[in-house]
C-alpha cells in the first residue's frame, strides 16, 4: 500500500507544503559555528576559521535536510515525506489545534500510527486509514495549515 517516492513530478498539485525549519534554527546553526571557531582558536586562527566554516556548512545541511520534508495532495494521492498513499485508502481527516496535536503525539498516540512529526510545527492533521488490510490506524501529519490540508483531502 505504501510507496516510497522521490521529489519528481511537482505539477498538478492542489495542496503542497514544505515544513521548513524556523529562523531560530538558523540562529542556532550560526552560534554553533561561532562556538566551534572559539574552541579551535586556541590551536590557531586558521584552525578556528576552518572549524567555523565546516560547522556552519554541516549545520546548514542538517537544518535544510530536516526542513525539506513536505506534504502534497495531487493526482489522487497523499504524499507525506517519503510515503505515498492513494486517497481512496484514507478516511476522515481532522484538523488539530496545538493542544489536540500535542495530546495525539504524546499521551493519546498509537504506536502503529504513521507520524510525520516536526516539533516546531504546533498544529497537525489526523487522517484515518480506511484500508482494513493496513495495520496503520491513522496518519499524524504536522502542518502549518491544517484546515487547508483537510479541505484538499476532502476534495478527492
Amino acid at each position: 500500500m505504501w510507496e516510497i517516492v522521490g521529489m519528481e513530478g511537482k505539477a498538478d498539485s492542489n495542496y503542497e507544503e514544505h515544513l521548513t525549519a524556523p529562523p531560530a534554527w538558523w540562529a542556532i546553526a550560526a552560534l554553533a559555528a561561532v562556538m566551534a571557531g572559539l574552541v579551535f582558536l586556541r590551536a590557531s586562527a586558521a584552525a578556528a576559521v576552518i572549524a567555523a566554516i565546516a560547522t556552519a556548512m554541516a549545520a546548514a545541511v542538517l537544518v535544510v535536510a530536516y526542513g525539506r520534508v513536505g506534504l502534497r495532495v495531487h493526482d489522487g494521492y497523499l504524499e507525506a515525506g517519503t510515503a505515498r498513499l492513494p486517497l481512496t485508502a484514507l478516511g476522515a481527516a481532522t484538523a488539530l489545534d496545538a493542544e489536540a496535536a500535542r495530546r495525539l503525539r504524546t499521551t493519546e498516540a498509537d504506536a502503529r500510527a504513521f507520524m510525520l512529526l516536526r516539533g516546531y510545527v504546533r498544529t497537525a492533521v489526523r487522517v484515518d486509514v480506511a484500508d482494513p488490510a493496513d495495520p496503520t490506524p491513522y496518519l499524524y501529519l504536522s502542518t502549518r495549515r491544517p484546515e487547508k490540508l483537510v479541505r484538499a483531502l476532502a476534495e478527492r
